[in-house]
């Protein structure tokens, strides 16, 4: 029995006097317990089919076509009938958590407003709800994080949460954009396997918009390939795999980073280091505050990097590897010895750090979050110019429309704000804003992670070729391994605020002396894990 059934859509947008077409007379269906997924880089149109469905898109959108839910017409259906569709029916898990998590609000809160709204439970059924729902998606210890805000969790932390939210109403249709994102590979198969129970238990159906095509192949019965606003070919997902007939699809299948990283120079200077560095973070409770206890989240880290040298920084969500790169940064407190270019700058005030902000930048998980929603592409990317000063002789402009190309975005969209950019395109701009200012030192959290895997390779060669060029640093934070594999020289693997193993990327990943390293690798590479590893 077909549950979705999307006829000749067509969505366009009118902006500055212009309409772009984003969906281009695009057809599929979803059939009750099938897994449908679309499938192509950013801006193909994906997300836009999709929130199509239940006319989520903004007012400059038009959407022609036909979109039945059960035989229901969702195209002009009234905001009454989309009210009782979304949320009961119909469920989204999107993209990037902090667009659709309150940051004034506890996790507790989110999720009772959401199963009090749709189911009526109240007091302690609610509250056991929440446990479980959290429990589901793999929340550590989630009594102790009900009280949690969303900026105190990891980003796949987070993004457990929304997918919680997503599975409270037991929908009948869930709509996963890009839901795995942000999750490291251990924690991505846990949900994947959960997604895929409850479309065997529930008889839920789900449509999964990705651009990791290893997901769409394990996990999809159907795939719909899309470029520029069309699907360029659809089928079963084996045959899809086998024969792929068109070249966009065998291009996306062939892309993957590759490569190693360049070898660094015999002379290289230490850019930085730490030794034993310690972040522990206070529990407090009751009247005074009393200190209680402390969660871990960095234990007696120590490692260096060189210029023109890639560290490596592995382990699950949660595990202190941002954590540890903050510290690095003085973005948040420590103990130990924090050495850059020459200075321990441990216990340095803010006004005595500013003159070396220039010279460490950072690329944050979520570009989303990190972008001023008021400032345009240009303002954005030139704001550290602004504060730092230009170089001799440049114009802000052309150096603006430099490194985007740099980086693969079009210079002609500098005048646009950061929603009128794809997820991916949002990720470019971040990392445009830190390499504009030729930093000594650069942080890249998850910087590939929100890139479909064509912009993957070509980053990875962009951050290959800017190192050479500049002989910059980089502590890479990853839970794609196999980007990691690609750039570093050195890796650390971290869990629960542990380094449990570092040392040479080529020995951790063909050697790798722990159980927990092991098994991080044999789900990064389909490999079988050693009998025993523990997680």
């Amino acid at each position: 029995m077909t549950i979705l059934n999307v006829e000749n859509l067509k969505v366009s947008f009118t902006q500055d006097g212009q309409t772009i077409e984003a969906v281009r007379g695009v057809s599929y269906d979803v059939k009750r317990g099938e897994t449908v997924a679309l499938v192509g880089e950013s801006g193909s149109g994906k997300s836009v089919t999709a929130l199509s469905t239940v006319s989520l898109l903004p007012e400059s959108a038009t959407v022609e076509g036909s979109i039945t839910y059960e035989g229901r017409e969702m195209v002009g259906a009234s905001d009454k009938e989309l009210r009782r569709t979304r949320g009961n029916d119909i469920s989204f898990i999107f993209q990037e958590p902090m667009t659709s998590l309150n940051p004034l609000h506890t996790l507790e809160k989110q999720l009772r407003e959401t199963i009090e709204l749709h189911q009526g439970l109240e007091g302690d059924a609610a509250h056991a709800k929440i446990i479980e729902l959290l429990e589901k998606v793999g929340i550590p210890d989630p009594e102790t994080r009900l009280k949690s805000y969303p900026h105190q969790l990891s980003g796949g932390q987070r993004q457990r949460v929304m997918i919680a939210m997503a599975l409270s109403n037991d929908p009948d249709l869930l709509i996963a954009d890009e839901p795995t994102t942000a999750l490291d590979v251990t924690i991505q198969a846990q949900i994947l396997d959960l997604l895929a129970d409850l479309i065997r238990s529930e008889g839920m159906s789900l449509l999964f918009i990705t651009h990791d095509l290893t997901i769409v192949r394990k996990f999809a019965d159907r795939v719909n390939v899309m470029k520029d606003g069309e699907i360029v070919e659809a089928g079963k997902t084996e045959d899809i795999f086998r024969d792929p007939q068109h070249a966009y699809t065998r291009k996306l299948l062939s892309a993957e980073a590759t490569g190693k990283p360049l070898p660094v120079p015999a002379d290289a200077k230490e850019v930085a280091s730490a030794k034993d560095l310690r972040i522990w973070f206070p529990i407090q409770r009751g009247l005074l505050r009393r200190t209680v206890g402390h969660i871990k989240a960095v234990n007696a880290a120590s490692f260096s990097v060189r210029a023109g040298e890639t560290v490596g920084i592995v382990g699950e969500s949660g595990s202190g590897k941002t954590t540890l790169a903050l510290a690095v940064m003085r973005l948040i407190s420590s103990e130990g010895p924090v050495v850059f270019l020459g200075d321990n700058i441990q216990g340095w005030k803010s006004k005595e750090l500013r003159r070396l902000r220039r010279d460490m930048q950072i690329v944050f998980q979520d570009p989303y979050g990190s972008l001023s929603p008021r400032m345009t592409c240009e303002e954005i990317i030139a704001e550290g110019l602004a504060v730092h000063g230009l170089e001799p002789g440049r114009n802000r402009r052309e150096m603006v429309a430099e490194i985007m190309s740099e980086v693969g975005l079009n210079p002609e969209t500098m005048h646009r704000y950061p929603h009128e950019f794809s997820g991916g395109q949002r990720q470019r701009i971040a990392i445009a804003r830190a390499m504009i200012l030729r930093p000594r030192l650069l942080v890249l959290d998850e910087p590939t992670s929100a890139l479909d895997m064509t912009v993957q390779v070509q980053i990875v060669d962009l951050l290959r070729d800017l190192q050479q060029k500049y002989g910059l640093a980089y502590l890479f934070i990853s839970h794609d391994l196999k980007v990691v594999r690609a750039l570093s020289h050195k890796v650390l693997v971290m869990k629960s605020g542990d380094v449990v193993e570092q040392g040479d990327a080529a020995q951790i990943f063909d050697s790798p002396k722990t159980d927990y390293t092991r098994a991080l690798m044999a789900a990064a590479f389909e490999i079988k894990a050693a009998d025993g590893a523990a997680m």
